[in-house]
């Protein structure tokens, strides 16, 4: 990604302009459809996929934890951990020790598509995470990883480790590392052409009259 810094990305691009750059390059299926809002802090998380798959279990694991442990262990800087959890909502799948854990491995964030707990503590932290909800319940014994940095799916996406992923009040979009510097590119110049866009419709252009000439909206 030439003379595009993750720390660039941060500053101007966001989920929806990302999505659009996709749809260019026929890309249409990049965003969960599912809700996995937001739920410690705002704003834009960017960094590089590190998955783990999960599932439901009903019995005493005689090995609780180890994979979710050993996946925040080895995130390294600019990682955001991805849960593929069906939505689970049987437990709380993260919380403030698995954040400070991963945060001290270089993490910048997590997307769990499931419940989660200790939202004060995480917000008072400033870590950045997604949920479709909340839980109080222990994952031990009702959750578990079954695999780590291996493909993993929300809602139909594929989230593959190494991959960019942008999310924000406005969702979730994960970019294939095989188009990743042609989207990125393609993103950064919609944002400045919508820049031109708004100036000229503050200026006293028509909406109409802007796309027309400048193709964008």
């Amino acid at each position: 990604m030439p003379g595009i810094t993750l720390s660039q990305i941060r500053e101007r691009l966001y989920s929806a302009v990302v999505c659009d750059a996709l749809d260019q390059l026929g890309l249409k299926n990049q965003s969960p459809r599912v809700s996995i809002r937001p739920v410690t802090v705002t704003g834009v998380l960017v960094g590089r996929c590190k998955t783990t798959l999960w599932e439901d279990i009903d019995y005493e694991d005689p090995r609780p934890y180890e994979l979710e442990l050993k996946a925040v262990d080895t995130c390294r800087p600019d990682d955001v951990l991805i849960a593929a959890a069906a939505g689970s909502v049987r437990s709380g799948l993260w919380g403030e020790l698995l954040s400070t854990a991963a945060r001290k491995s270089g993490c910048v964030g997590a997307i769990i598509d499931g419940a989660v707990r200790d939202l004060v503590k995480m917000s008072a932290m400033s870590f950045p995470v997604f949920a479709r909800g909340t839980s109080p319940y222990d994952s031990r014994d009702r959750n578990r990883v079954i695999d780590i940095d291996v493909r993993a799916e929300i809602d139909g996406v594929c989230f593959s480790p190494g991959d960019l992923v942008i999310a924000d009040v406005d969702g979730i979009v994960v970019i294939p590392q095989a188009v990743e510097a042609e989207a990125i590119q393609t993103a950064w110049d919609k944002v400045h052409a919508e820049n031109t866009v708004r100036d000229a419709i503050a200026g006293g252009m028509t909406a109409t009259d802007a796309f027309k000439k400048y193709g964008v909206l």
